[in-house]
C-alpha cells in the first residue's frame, strides 16, 4: 500500500482530524476497572491497584476478582458486567488467553479503553504467540475497543492524578504536575531512566506511558495526546521501533505548527542495538541512516541517552528560540570555559566575537579588564565585588552576536546565584546555567531547586553544550520551515504509469527506465537502440560525436559489471567492433539473458557525476538517496536520505549537507556545476518518488552528470515492485 503523503494531506488542526484517537478518557477516567485486581502487593494486580489509590485517583476504581469479595477494603466484583457503572478504561492482569476473552467483554459492555498488562504476546516471537496478539487486536477491533499493550507497564497522569501501573517511581507522596510528556515502550527505561530521573533534578512530569508491544494504539498515539494536551511543552519518546512513519510525518508536522519539540531516542543505531530492540520486543527496525536523516528533516530532536533527553527538556520547555548557534560564556573560572569551548565547538556551537560596544561596556565595568573575548574570563576581576558577574552577564546577553548564554558558577555565595537566576527569568535568549559547584552558604539552595523554579541548569560542560546545541537546531528548524512543497510544471503521471504498468515485472532496461523518469522532466542524452552492428553505425552517425555504447536487456542491470559498456566511440570501424563485444561479454556474463539490442548514447564529458536513487524503508516507504555518484559509490559513500517530496530548497540543502560538496561549486579551476539545475531535478525525482511508489521498489539514477548549465541522466534503473521478494 502507498505511504500517505503528510504534505499533502496534513491540515492545520488537531491530530485527532487526521486519525489519531481522543485519548482524554483513557488518560484520565471518570471510572476504571482493574481485572485480576488482589491484595497481594507480590503480584501485579496487588501493586498496580495499590498505587492508583495511593496516587490519589478521585473517580470510581472497580476491582474484578471472582475468587475474592473485597480488596483493601473495597467491594470486588466477580466480572465486568456486575459493575455498578461502565468504567471508560480497565486495566487486564490476567494469563495471556484470558486476556482475549476480557478484551471482548469490553467490546459487548462498551468500554472504549482497556489495558493489557500480561505479557506472552509478540514479544516472544513465536507463531503461537503472534498469532495471539493479532486475535487480541482483532477482537479489540471487532468491539471497538482500543488497547494499549500487551505486555507494557501502563500510563501515569500527574495532572488529574492517575495512575494505571505497578512501578515503584510514583511510591510516596504524588509530586506535582510538570510540563513534559514521557513516552516509551519500555517500562524501565521510560519510567525510571527518564521520568523518576528527571524528577530527581527537578523536572515536573505532565503524562507518562509504557506501552509495551503496541499491538493497537502506539507510541505515536500518546504523544499525539500530549502535544495537544495544554499542560505539556515538550515530548520525549523512547522509541523501539515506529512502524508507521506516515503517522510519524503527521505527528512532526503537528509538534512543529505548536511549536512543541519532540525529542527522542530511536534504539537500534547498531546492528547490535538493532538485534536488541528486536529480541526484547519483537520489533523490526528500519535503516538506521535514514532514520537519522528523517529525524532532521522533520525537526524531530534525536538523542542518544536519556540523561541527553531530560536535559534538553529543560531548555526546551522555556519555549525561547535562539537565532542563530552563536552562545557567550563567561566565568570566573579560567578552566571551565576552556572545557565549555571544547565541548560546544563538538556540537556546532560558536563563540563570536563581541560588537566593540559590548567590549566597551565591560571595559568600563571592569578597570583594568583590557583583553575581552567570547568566552569571557572575568578572573579576579568578579570576586567580591557586588554584581560584577551579573552585570557583565546582561552586557553580553545584548549584544546581537550572542544567541545564548552560559554563566558558569562554581561555588558562589547566594546572592551572586540568585543574579544569574534573575537575567534568566528576564532574557528572552536562552540562558543555560552551568553550575558546577554549590552555594557557598546555603545547603538548601541547590541546582534541584532552581529547575523546579524552571530555570536550565547543568553540572557538566558536555550535556550543557549538547542541550544548548539542540534548541539552536530546533530553532534552526523552525526557521527554515516553508510552504508544504507544490507539484513543479509538467509532470505526465498518467503516462510514467502507464509505462509501468506495461512493462515486464522486474527490472526495466535502460531505455525504459529513462522513458519513465522522462515523464518528469529528468532527461538524457541523444541515444537510440541498435539490434544490429550495421543500426549502430547509423545510430552513431546521427549523433555526430563522440558515443557510448551499452547492453540493453532487463536481466543485466548492471552493465559494467557484465562488460556491457563501451565509452567514448569514433568512427565506423571502432563502433562496430564495440557492438560486437558488448553483445559477445552480454551473452558470455548471462546465458539466458534476454538482449534487445545495445543503446547508442551521446556522450557527456565535464560535469560533476552524482547519484539519486529511491529505496523502501520499513519505516517510511518510499526514500530518497541523494549524493556523489559514479563508479566509486560504494567507495565515497557520500550519501543522504530524504523523505518525498522535497522543495528545490531542501534539496540544495540536502547538496550542501555532502562532505564534497565543494566540488559542485567549482575546485582547482573547474567551473562550478548548475546546482540550480541539479536541485530541480531533485525536486521532480522527489515527486516521482510520491506518484509512484507503490508501483517501484527501486531507483537507481547513476549517475547524473551535473554540467555548467543543466543536468543529463547518464544511467537509469527502475524496478517494479512486483519484482520484490
Amino acid at each position: 500500500m502507498q505511504i500517505a503523503n503528510p504534505h499533502t494531506e496534513f491540515k492545520p488542526g488537531p491530530l485527532t482530524g487526521h486519525g489519531f484517537p481522543d485519548l482524554r478518557p483513557f488518560f484520565a477516567p471518570k471510572a476504571v476497572a482493574l481485572l485480576g485486581a488482589t491484595e497481594d502487593l507480590g503480584k501485579f494486580g496487588g501493586r498496580c491497584l495499590r498505587q492508583m489509590l495511593d496516587f490519589g485517583f478521585t473517580g470510581d476504581a472497580f476491582p474484578v476478582n471472582p475468587n475474592r469479595p473485597t480488596v483493601f477494603g473495597r467491594p470486588c466484583f466477580p466480572n465486568l458486567s456486575a459493575l455498578p457503572a461502565r468504567p471508560d478504561h480497565v486495566g487486564i492482569v490476567l494469563p495471556a488467553k484470558a486476556c482475549i476473552d476480557a478484551v471482548a467483554e469490553c467490546g459487548r459492555l462498551g468500554i472504549p479503553y482497556a489495558t493489557v498488562f500480561s505479557s506472552g504476546f509478540g514479544e516472544l516471537g513465536t507463531e503461537q504467540t503472534l498469532a495471539a496478539q493479532a486475535e487480541l487486536v482483532r477482537v479489540a477491533r471487532a468491539g471497538g475497543v482500543r488497547i494499549m499493550g500487551p505486555n507494557c507497564n501502563g500510563m501515569i497522569n500527574f495532572v488529574d492524578g492517575f495512575a494505571l501501573t505497578s512501578t515503584a517511581t510514583i511510591s510516596g507522596p504524588r509530586r506535582a504536575a510538570g510540563d513534559i510528556g514521557v513516552v516509551g515502550q519500555s517500562g524501565g527505561a521510560a519510567q525510571v531512566n527518564v521520568m523518576w530521573r528527571a524528577q530527581e533534578m527537578g523536572l515536573g512530569i505532565s503524562y507518562q506511558v509504557s506501552s509495551g508491544n503496541d499491538a493497537d494504539m502506539d507510541l505515536l498515539d500518546y504523544a499525539a495526546f500530549m502535544l495537544e494536551d495544554a499542560h505539556t511543552k515538550v515530548v520525549l519518546m523512547l522509541a523501539e521501533r515506529i512502524r508507521d512513519g506516515a503517522r510519524l510525518r503527521l505527528l512532526a508536522a503537528r509538534a512543529a505548527e505548536l511549536e512543541k519539540p519532540i525529542a527522542l531516542i530511536k534504539f537500534g543505531r547498531t546492528e547490535a542495538g538493532a538485534r536488541a530492540a528486536a529480541s526484547h520486543t519483537g520489533a523490526i527496525t528500519g535503516s538506521d541512516a535514514v532514520f537519522d536523516a528523517a529525524a532532521r528533516q522533520l525537526g524531530l530532536i534525536r538523542v542518544n541517552d536519556a540523561r541527553e533527553l531530560y536535559e534538553v527538556a529543560m531548555l526546551l520547555r522555556r519555549r525561547q528560540r535562539p537565532a542563530g548557534h552563536g552562545a557567550a560564556a563567561l566565568a570566573i573560572s579560567g578552566g571551565n570555559l576552556v572545557a565549555l569551548t571544547d565541548q560546544a565547538a563538538g556540537v556546532g556551537i560558536g563563540f563570536p566575537d563581541y560588537a566593540a560596544e559590548t567590549a566597551a561596556k565591560l571595559r568600563t565595568l571592569i578597570p583594568g579588564f583590557a583583553a575581552v573575548n567570547n568566552p569571557t574570563d572575568l578572573s579576579a576581576g568578579a570576586i567580591g565585588t557586588k554584581d560584577t558577574f551579573a552585570k557583565a552577564a546582561a552586557i553580553i546577553l545584548d549584544d546581537p552576536a550572542v544567541d545564548a548564554l552560559v554563566p558558569v558558577i562554581t561555588i558562589a555565595p547566594n546572592d551572586d546565584i540568585r543574579s544569574v537566576t534573575a537575567l534568566s527569568e528576564a532574557s528572552d535568549k536562552p540562558v543555560a546555567i552551568l553550575w558546577t559547584g554549590r552555594s557557598a552558604a546555603d545547603p538548601t539552595l541547590t541546582p534541584e531547586l532552581l529547575v523546579r523554579e524552571g530555570h536550565a541548569v547543568f553540572r557538566d560542560a558536555l550535556p550543557c553544550a549538547q542541550a544548548l546545541a539542540r534548541s539552536m537546531d530546533w530553532a534552526a528548524f523552525l526557521r527554515r520551515r516553508t510552504a508544504p512543497p507544490t507539484r513543479p510544471a509538467g509532470l505526465d503521471t498518467a503516462r510514467a504509469r502507464q509505462l509501468l504498468a506495461a512493462a515486464p515485472a522486474g527490472a526495466l532496461t535502460e531505455s525504459a527506465s529513462r522513458a519513465v523518469l522522462a515523464c518528469y522532466g529528468l532527461h538524457g542524452p541523444r541515444e537510440g537502440v541498435a539490434t544490429t552492428a550495421k543500426d549502430a553505425v547509423a545510430e552513431a552517425a546521427q549523433i555526430a560525436g563522440p558515443v557510448a555504447l551499452k547492453i540493453l536487456s532487463p536481466d543485466i542491470p548492471h552493465k559494467t559489471e557484465a562488460g556491457g559498456v563501451r565509452l567514448h566511440l569514433q568512427g565506423e570501424e571502432a563502433v562496430r567492433d564495440a557492438f560486437a563485444a558488448v553483445i559477445a561479454n552480454a551473452r558470455a556474463y548471462a546465458p539466458d539473458a534476454r538482449i534487445e539490442g545495445v543503446l547508442v548514447q551521446e556522450m557527456v564529458s565535464g560535469g560533476q557525476e552524482m547519484l539519486l536513487g529511491l529505496t523502501r524503508d520499513i519505516t517510511f516507504g518510499p526514500v530518497l538517496t541523494i549524493g556523489f555518484g559514479g563508479t566509486l559509490v560504494e567507495v565515497l559513500r557520500d550519501v543522504t536520505f530524504r523523505l518525498p517530496p522535497v522543495t528545490a530548497v531542501e534539496a540544495t540543502e540536502a547538496l550542501e549537507s555532502l562532505r564534497l560538496a565543494p566540488l559542485l561549486h567549482g575546485h582547482r579551476g573547474a567551473p562550478p556545476c548548475d546546482i540550480t539545475a541539479l536541485a530541480d531535478a531533485i525536486a521532480r525525482f522527489s515527486w516521482l518518488a510520491t506518484d509512484l511508489g507503490d508501483m517501484i521498489e527501486e531507483i537507481d539514477v547513476n549517475p547524473i552528470a551535473v554540467l555548467p548549465s543543466g543536468i543529463r541522466v547518464l544511467d537509469a534503473l527502475v524496478v517494479t515492485r512486483d519484482a520484490a521478494p
